[in-house]
């Protein structure tokens, strides 16, 4: 991994790399930032085999950063802005990090008294500088299998851990995901994911990868988000739902064309409804699902569009790795019946940061053939072509009065409800029904009466709750876990 930048530099020096709200890089001077800031981190001691943790919004100098870790053989450890102090607290004792790099004051403060820290805006002014020094501080002899990332989970129901992704498996997944999504020289991909979300930081390594530019961009410009497109000349959008939801919304008032040719989705389920809004208010945009787990990047793609002809799938496994469904006994299931969902292949990451026994349970050894196997605890079965149908994670996949059904399968049918704009579901536990919480102009009692036309009545929740917005989590995905709480708290 620490060569893809500098194969990008030789090959297209004066090529556009990467934007944000300062300014532009080309690829030679991102090269040349990302130097000055390995020799940044070589005065303050990180050296090959260290850990950095970085919490800051996306800029310029977060690349700079990630490019000089790797240079030097270090650890890039993202994390979110959203987290809170003792959340990060966890981080720092667990990542055992020989620097922290933050542009939030109050975090260095604290930090400060039980490690070095040093300020966005210090790694900053050192990109700036092309040190001169750098030729020495490229790691003598690294492995494929050492670390070059460590992403941490949102921490949304339990304290964070942390996925430890080696250069071979980073390397082999960039590579994979690119053979699908085809991204050109021509793109500029506009990236308003955070980059400590693994989704949006593989954008910076494919947009590198394909020698295009990557704009950055966070929640303070969602006013001007719309226009940053338009103005930018963005070609590629990956979205979450959210973020889809609030590109329609600005759509809607201001119908001028684009230049986006493609928006990509994983992370959390794109409703049938945005996808055909997308394909209708941006013309000549195709939209192409994808399902992963930064376990192993990325699971399944499909083709541009290729849910027209595929309602609901998710997409065919990867070129070299294999995606199978299997039962509670590990044997593999057939096509059509729902199972666990297990991967193979070189995009296999290593386990988790320190968690043996986690590791054991989630990354297992097949006796028949000694392969590594991801169990990934989400639920889905294959077609006869090998394309993929998610159902849900274990969790989110229950029985109903004796009737198997799934968060997804719920959420999907509330969504084509006219009126419903969002929906999310509460499996059922032992202290409720299952509820369902819905964004729109509808009342609970129409909103279950019309699920009741399209579902078993068995799969109708018995509760929903009509609210103005559903919580997110920082990688805009549904904030579950808060919602569980308002249940808690209503009498």
């Amino acid at each position: 991994m620490d060569r893809l930048l500098a194969r990008a530099a030789a090959d297209h020096p004066a090529a556009p790399a990467v934007r944000d709200r300062k300014g532009r890089w080309t690829y030679a001077e991102l090269a040349r930032a990302s130097h000055a800031t390995a020799a940044w981190l070589h005065e303050r001691g990180v050296t090959a085999g260290d850990r950095v943790v970085v919490r800051a919004t996306p800029e310029r100098t977060l690349l700079a950063l990630l490019h000089g870790c790797l240079r030097i053989g270090a650890t890039f450890v993202p994390v979110s802005t959203a987290m809170r102090r003792y959340q990060l607290a966890h981080i720092l004792d667990d990542a055992e990090p020989t620097l922290f790099v933050s542009d939030d004051h109050e975090q260095l403060g604290w930090a400060s008294e039980i490690l070095p820290v040093g300020s966005l805006a210090e790694a900053g002014r050192a990109a700036e500088s092309a040190d001169p020094r750098l030729d020495d501080l490229l790691a003598s002899e690294r492995s494929p299998d050492d670390l070059a990332l460590l992403l941490y989970t949102s921490g949304s129901t339990a304290q964070p851990k942390a996925v430890a992704c080696p250069h071979s498996a980073v390397s082999f997944a960039v590579s994979a995901v690119a053979d699908r999504i085809g991204y050109t020289r021509d793109d500029v991909v506009f990236c308003r994911l955070p980059l400590s979300f693994d989704y949006g930081l593989y954008q910076v390594l494919l947009s590198i990868f394909a020698g295009c530019e990557v704009v950055l961009a966070d929640a303070s410009g969602d006013v001007r988000l719309l226009s940053d497109i338009r103005e930018k000349g963005v070609t590629v959008v990956p979205i979450v739902p959210s973020l889809g939801t609030m590109l329609l919304k600005l759509v809607s008032r201001d119908p001028a064309p684009t230049r986006v040719r493609l928006f990509t989705n994983t992370g959390e389920h794109l409703s049938k409804s945005t996808v055909e809004q997308l394909r209708e208010r941006f013309p000549g945009a195709a939209v192409q699902l994808m399902f992963g787990t930064t376990e192993c990047k990325r699971i399944t793609v499909m083709e541009p569009d290729g849910d027209l002809t595929r309602p609901d799938s998710v997409g065919r496994a990867l070129v070299g790795t294999s995606v199978r469904v299997v039962d509670e006994a590990g044997r593999t299931l057939p096509p059509g019946q729902v199972g666990e969902i297990t991967v193979r292949g070189p995009h296999l990451m290593a386990g988790y940061w320190r968690s043996p026994e986690l590791s054991r349970r989630a990354f297992r050894v097949d006796p028949s053939d000694g392969e590594r196997v991801l169990y990934t605890g989400d639920f889905g079965h294959l077609d006869a072509e090998g394309y993929l149908y998610f159902s849900g994670r274990r969790d989110h996949v229950f029985k109903r009065r004796g009737t198997r059904t799934s968060v997804v399968e719920i959420e999907s049918a509330a969504r084509s409800l006219s009126g419903v704009r969002e929906a999310a579901v509460l499996p059922p536990s032992d202290r409720r029904d299952a509820v369902l919480y819905v964004v729109g102009d509808i009342t609970p009692e129409e909103a279950l009466s019309g699920l009741g036309k399209l579902l078993d009545p068995a799969k109708v929740p018995g509760l929903c709750r009509v609210i103005e917005a559903l919580p997110l989590t920082a990688n805009g995905k549904v904030a579950r876990v808060l919602l569980d709480e308002w249940e808690n708290d209503t009498p």
